[in-house]
């Protein structure tokens, strides 16, 4: 092999070793996994280890496969589907056993009742779909025998009658939350406004020296005129606690990350003043070329001369 390799490499007897240690030992790596897994049996999980696992697997079921209530268990003992006996229902009326017919468990059927109680009412077919006890399968089963009629004052009474025993927690009254003396763990108490928001509020409120009106909450990242409308009756502003610049002292640093002026706006708002003189009001500020009416009119509020 050594003279056919001669033929076209030129190797000493020291490096033609080295080739054949290398290929050797490249033959045993490739070679040993086979011949590993060929001489040694495959150990199978002990019955401690197969009983951790499916200990595992149950825990990791969503709850309703966990709940007994969910579930039918034949007299076989294994699990059946809950039947349920289908009939047209007006949903803001029937009580926990019609639900329970219709094939939700009683925990299934009292979400829904608390829901009533709160003030919700299915104006339309398609509201079912909101509540999480209701799958898509059941609601495709269930929307043709839906029957909503006119949400009337003894519809809506109606809807509040539960079985005898059922607790129910009575719905939170709504606060009136001052939004520029609020910290984030009052304004997470406003309805539809969670944490992410009360802290995005904040920093807004910083950056701008607090809000004059209700409707800046527009310009917070994420708020748009939907979630306002659902915010806004519960909460209020106090202009008092603005923080406000005073125009005639101002420098760069009192604006800065202010939304509603650039940096060279700012500039050209100090610049003027020194060459000109203070500003006596907020008229004065139309001299300033750069300046539009827009920016002078959203800034007035935060400015004192």
């Amino acid at each position: 092999m050594r003279k056919w390799l001669n033929n076209y490499f030129e190797f000493s007897r020291k490096e033609f070793n080295g080739l054949m240690v290398l290929l050797i030992l490249l033959a045993v790596v490739f070679v040993f996994p086979t011949v590993y897994q060929a001489l040694r049996p495959q150990e199978l999980p002990t019955a401690e280890e197969q009983l951790a696992v499916l200990k595992f697997a149950m825990a990791n079921q969503p709850e309703e496969h966990k709940k007994p209530e969910s579930r039918i268990f034949s007299a076989k003992g294994y699990p059946e589907k809950r039947k349920s006996v289908l009939f047209y229902f007006d949903p803001n009326v029937i009580d926990i056993d019609d639900w329970q017919k219709l094939g939700l468990s009683e925990k299934q059927a009292q979400a829904i009742l608390n829901y009533r109680l709160k003030g919700g009412v299915f104006r339309k077919k398609a509201d079912l779909q909101k509540m999480y006890t209701i799958s898509p399968q059941l609601y495709r089963m269930l929307e043709p025998y839906v029957q909503i009629a006119g949400t009337t004052e003894q519809q809506i009474s109606q809807r509040t009658e539960v079985s005898p025993g059922t607790q129910v927690s009575n719905p939170k009254e709504l606060k009136l939350i001052e939004l520029n003396g609020a910290d984030t763990l009052e304004l997470d108490q406003i309805k539809g406004i969670g944490k992410v928001f009360a802290r995005r509020i904040v920093a807004y409120r910083e950056r701008i020296g607090g809000f004059h009106k209700k409707e800046q909450l527009m310009e917070v990242f994420g708020i748009d005129s939907l979630k306002y409308n659902e915010v806004k009756t519960q909460v209020s502003v106090d202009p008092a606690k603005l923080k406000k610049i005073n125009i005639n002292t101002a420098e760069l640093a009192d604006f800065k990350f202010h939304p509603y002026i650039r940096y060279k706006q700012v500039n050209a708002l100090i610049q003027y003043r020194k060459q000109h003189g203070n500003y006596s009001n907020i008229a004065d500020l139309n001299k300033v070329a750069i300046l539009t009416p827009e920016i002078i009119g959203r800034l007035a509020p935060y400015l004192t001369f």
